[in-house]
């Protein structure tokens, strides 16, 4: 679950002292000779040090899910490894990362098939002309559709997005998903149906790895809220002055990240430091959001992330992020609470947990202090 305000504009001359006009397509802007970065993107060095483009890529564990459903005493060790990957110091494929979890998934059982149509389909969507992608521009007031991306402190962040809402049915937006070109719109379907029945599978492990009644959280996140976030990073002469996206952990229960092209960007905090992430090939990248960190009550915690950009390559990049029904309340797991384990998290209605993201900067992890309780048991 992530959107920000869209930014869309077809003139800018090039000039960091021009103002910038109120919208802009970066897509657009990254086609002409740029000089310099114009001053609305830049400023996010603080942000992401400038060091850390130049820190190597480490690879992230790996989760075999076919492991993870195979005999007893198999699935019964990968089920601990996923339980480690959330909590503990460790190696496991170079690197873990203490109490956060961003996983590889192979053997994921979505058809490589399926992940190459829709990388077509996305390649030519952001090839079209710029009058046909506004067709599907954000609307004032709103939060989906086609734009460009801006949120912190009045920056602009490098890349365009194509945001929608896609469960439940009734929920979407008629003029977005139902009016792409056939072609894109079938190859999406498809693809958000695996990766929809993926990511029930991996709750309901987790719910496990927990020891919290699963059934209960695969009711939760039936016919949940779910939505999809399709982006568009263009080359950047300095990529060192911007930022893809802006610092944040995901508000999600898990987000399902497919790095449609291949280009890396990906990084996380670890350490307090930045850490740059590589991927193998058609793996799936998963990680914790701020909802499952308030259902184990803690014991799992989402990560921060932002995305660097390529000074050479563009990158595409599809998340899918899964969260509970609207009529769900969100709050630690009854089953995991007690008098030895107090809640450090309030409770709150989906419906309610949803509009108070979208009232909030996306910056950080804001979101998931706002839904924290204090010490002596008092919301803060």
């Amino acid at each position: 679950m992530a959107s920000s305000s869209s930014f869309l504009a077809t003139d800018f001359h090039g000039d960091h002292h021009h103002q910038l006009p109120s919208v802009v397509s970066v897509q657009e802007l990254a086609k002409r000779p740029l000089t310099t970065i114009p001053t609305p993107f830049v400023g996010f060095d603080q942000e992401i040090p400038e060091e850390t483009l130049h820190q190597p890529y480490v690879e992230p564990p790996i989760l075999d899910l076919q492991l993870l459903t195979a005999d007893h005493e198999t699935s019964s060790l990968e089920l601990a490894k996923l339980h480690s990957y959330c909590q503990e110091w460790g190696i496991f494929q170079h690197i873990l990362i203490r109490r956060h979890i961003y996983v590889q998934l192979v053997n994921h059982g979505v058809d490589k098939s399926v992940m190459e149509k829709l990388r077509d389909e996305v390649e030519a969507f952001y090839k079209l002309p710029v009058e046909e992608k506004l067709r599907y521009k954000e609307q004032p007031g709103d939060y989906e559709g086609y734009g460009g991306t801006g949120r912190l402190k009045g920056r602009l962040e490098w890349g365009d997005r194509f945001y929608m809402n896609t469960n439940p049915i009734h929920r979407r937006k008629p003029h977005l998903l139902p009016q792409l070109p056939s072609s894109f719109r079938e190859s999406l379907e498809v693809y958000l149906e695996e990766v929809q029945k993926l990511a029930m599978k991996l709750m309901v492990l987790m719910a496990k790895a927990l020891k919290t009644e699963a059934k209960k959280v695969e009711e939760m996140m039936d016919d949940g809220m779910q939505s999809v976030r399709i982006t568009y990073y263009p080359p950047c002469p300095r990529p060192e002055l911007v930022v893809g996206i802006t610092p944040h952990s995901d508000a999600s229960g898990i987000t399902i990240l497919n790095q449609v092209n291949g280009v890396d960007g990906l990084k996380i905090v670890k350490d307090g430091a930045w850490l740059p992430l590589t991927f193998l090939p058609h793996a799936l990248v998963v990680n914790v959001g701020d909802i499952l960190e308030v259902l184990s009550n803690g014991l799992y915690k989402s990560v921060e992330h932002s995305v660097a950009v390529n000074s050479e390559k563009e990158r595409i990049a599809v998340g899918f992020f899964f969260n509970p029904r609207f009529d769900a309340e969100v709050g630690p797991a009854t089953d995991i609470v007690g008098p030895e384990n107090p809640a450090k998290f309030k409770r709150k209605g989906m419906e309610q947990y949803v509009k108070d993201y979208f009232a909030m900067k996306m910056e950080g992890r804001s979101n998931l202090e706002h839904m924290k309780i204090d010490n002596d048991g008092c919301r803060q």
